[in-house]
């Protein structure tokens, strides 16, 4: 007989469903921060522009104890050590870099890469990130031949993307946060903003573009910078002259340094990667142990800086030396060049944190400089009024950074930003847009962000895609139009088959174009003579997007994206390219989301489960989220 007492009530079976996982509000919180939790639950763009703010800010505060800190190592490397050890001689420079190599080392060898490669797909944690941040300042401080802004993008992004991740957000506004602490991180460490937005848009937002997207990078830049000039004051990393602009003859000469450009950007694009290898140990007859090869790096440094000085650190002194058009002659130029880029090259390899944008600058106003003087010399001022070398070396600085990151506008928009002088506008342009064209013509593939000392913009969902092939979610019994039907037939049988569209093949089977209801009617409307007959061929659309049957669900994504389509053609990558069948935005979604479950479900057979918190956190996003929501 049950008790009546109440401690003994049998339990409801109806289980509770938990509240949502992004606020969990404690039963002590006051009612009224309840009440503006709950509130900001149902209004996503007020959290997102709450969000966008706090990164923006919290990114600038970073930036500004980095800059300290790496000036307080500077300090202590360059000026106190060297101070003491000075007087043994001047092969003692090469030991500052070196000890950065060391502790560099060491911090890999205890922090496993600062959690640069993931398995689970999870976002580095903050301490992560801060120690990321204080590994580039000791590079840096030291004379690692490097740049910071690869580290303020990555400590911003870091930031958007480890908050959006515990608030378990879509995967656009995941992307969105990511790409306004870049942004954030971009505008403070270069007092850039208008550049760091079009950073955001180039490399990390992509596709991801809308008006109320660039306003939230653009809000996230703003707090940024903001924050770096009421704490550091508003000064540029160069004091660039006014740009000296002669003549609208001279842009050729502008059109053949951005050729010059892309070639320096293609051998310090292919240095990186061969250091990379070799330092991994891919190279059989080079083979270093984890711990030493950031040591390596900073003895090759510190070898190269007792022959060349400019070559150590940042390197903005050097560059804004030549753009003060400081006594430099053309041969000193090109072995500038070819120092800081192989010391680029070894610094990144090795291990040694920081960017890649201020080497970038340096190498190609090295080659301004003695393109402009080798221009002068080749034409005389009686044939044609050239700029100085200084000039040449600002667009110089533009044409190299924008190939080497494939980001013109960046690059544009970061020069302009810099000199604030409109007359340099047409050639900058003519220099980037030559430079990333010769460099996309190559069809060498690029530096990667982590490779540029930039996060990678992880898309979980895009990871799978790119493992599933298109065939596996393709249609294969598409409706077929032979491409000599008249427009009477096509019509009756996209009738019967009730249906929008068909694909049109000629005899051999290969895919003529495609046809729709639509175009069907509006050939219809204008058909008047019965006795001239109008076939499929003539009136079916031929600007033909399809993917080839070798290739994964993240290609044809892609493309239907581009072209704003719902479904695309499969053709055989063999000749003679038959139409296999139609692939649907819906059936991708559908194999996606099977993908997942399988995923999830092995995870769960070969080990124990994480608490549900991380095991929640962990799970890609659904693909078709719409681009509003928070999840």
């Amino acid at each position: 007989m049950a008790s009546s007492h109440p401690s003994e009530t049998t339990p409801s079976p109806i289980a509770v469903a938990p509240s949502p996982p992004y606020f969990q509000p404690r039963s002590q919180t006051p009612a009224g921060v309840m009440k503006l939790v709950y509130w900001l639950k149902t209004k996503p763009e007020v959290l997102t522009l709450l969000l966008v703010l706090a990164i923006g800010s919290a990114t600038g505060l970073a930036i500004v104890g980095f800059h300290g800190l790496v000036e307080f190592i500077h300090y202590l490397t360059l000026e106190v050590l060297m101070g003491a050890i000075g007087p043994w001689g001047d092969w003692t420079l090469a030991i500052v870099p070196i000890l950065g190599g060391l502790a560099i080392g060491l911090m890999r060898w205890g922090w496993r890469d600062f959690g640069e490669s993931n398995p689970t797909h999870q976002p580095p944690s903050l301490i992560q990130a801060a120690a990321k941040l204080v590994a580039a300042s000791i590079s840096l401080g030291t004379g690692a031949s490097l740049g910071p802004e690869g580290p303020s993008v990555e400590a911003g992004a870091s930031l958007g993307r480890s908050w959006s991740h515990w608030l378990r957000m879509s995967e656009d506004r995941r992307q969105l946060l990511l790409g306004a602490g870049a942004a954030a991180g971009l505008a403070a460490g270069f007092n850039a903003p208008i550049a760091a937005v079009f950073l955001a848009v180039e490399l990390f937002l992509k596709t991801t573009f809308a008006a109320s997207t660039v306003g939230f990078v653009l809000l996230a830049a703003v707090a940024g910078a903001l924050i770096t000039q009421v704490l550091l004051g508003w000064q540029p990393p160069f004091d660039l002259p006014v740009y000296d602009f002669r003549s609208f003859k001279e842009l050729p000469l502008y059109v053949g340094l951005g050729g010059l450009a892309s070639l320096v950007s293609q051998v310090l694009t292919q240095a990186i990667k061969l250091a990379e290898r070799l330092f991994k140990g891919e190279v059989a007859w080079f083979q270093v142990p984890p711990l030493f090869r950031p040591i390596l790096g900073g003895l090759s440094v510190g070898l190269a800086a007792l022959l060349m000085p400019q070559v150590l650190g940042v390197g903005y002194e050097t560059v804004e030396a030549i753009l003060r058009n400081v006594s430099f002659d053309w041969q000193l130029l090109l072995l500038l060049l070819v120092v800081k880029l192989v010391m680029t090259a070894l610094s990144l390899g090795s291990g040694l944190v920081g960017g890649i944008f201020a080497p970038a600058m340096f190498l190609g106003a090295a080659l301004g400089a003695a393109y402009g003087q080798a221009v002068a010399l080749v034409l005389p001022d009686a044939w044609l009024e050239i700029a100085a070398p200084p000039a040449y070396a600002m667009v110089g600085m533009a044409a190299v950074l924008a190939s080497t990151v494939r980001a013109p506008l960046t690059a544009v928009m970061l020069l302009f930003e810099l000199t604030r002088d409109y007359r340099i506008i047409l050639p900058l342009m003519a220099a980037v847009g030559i430079s990333v064209l010769l460099a996309e013509r190559c069809q060498l593939k690029p530096l990667n962000l982590q490779q540029m000392g930039m996060p990678l913009a992880r898309n979980e969902i895009q990871e799978i895609l790119s493992t599933i092939p298109v065939t596996q979610a393709m249609e294969t019994d598409p409706l077929f139009l032979p491409a000599s039907l008249t427009l009477f037939e096509g019509l009756k049988l996209l009738s019967s088959q009730a249906t929008h569209s068909g694909l049109v093949i000629n005899p051999l089977g290969e895919l003529v174009g495609v046809i729709t209801l639509s175009d069907l009617n509006r050939a219809l409307a204008k058909y008047h003579s019965p006795s001239e007959p109008v076939t499929l061929h003539q009136i079916c659309s031929k600007a033909l997007i399809y993917v080839y049957s070798h290739e994964s669900l993240a290609v044809a994504i892609a493309r239907l994206a581009g072209g704003g389509l719902h479904q695309l053609p499969v053709i055989d990558q063999c000749p003679p390219h038959a139409v296999l069948g139609l692939v649907r935005l819906e059936q991708i979604t559908l194999t996606y989301e099977l993908a997942l479950s399988d995923r999830l479900q092995n995870q769960y057979l070969t080990k124990e489960p994480q608490d549900s918190q991380s095991a929640q956190q962990a799970l890609p996003l659904p693909l078709a989220v719409p681009h509003q929501s928070l999840e």
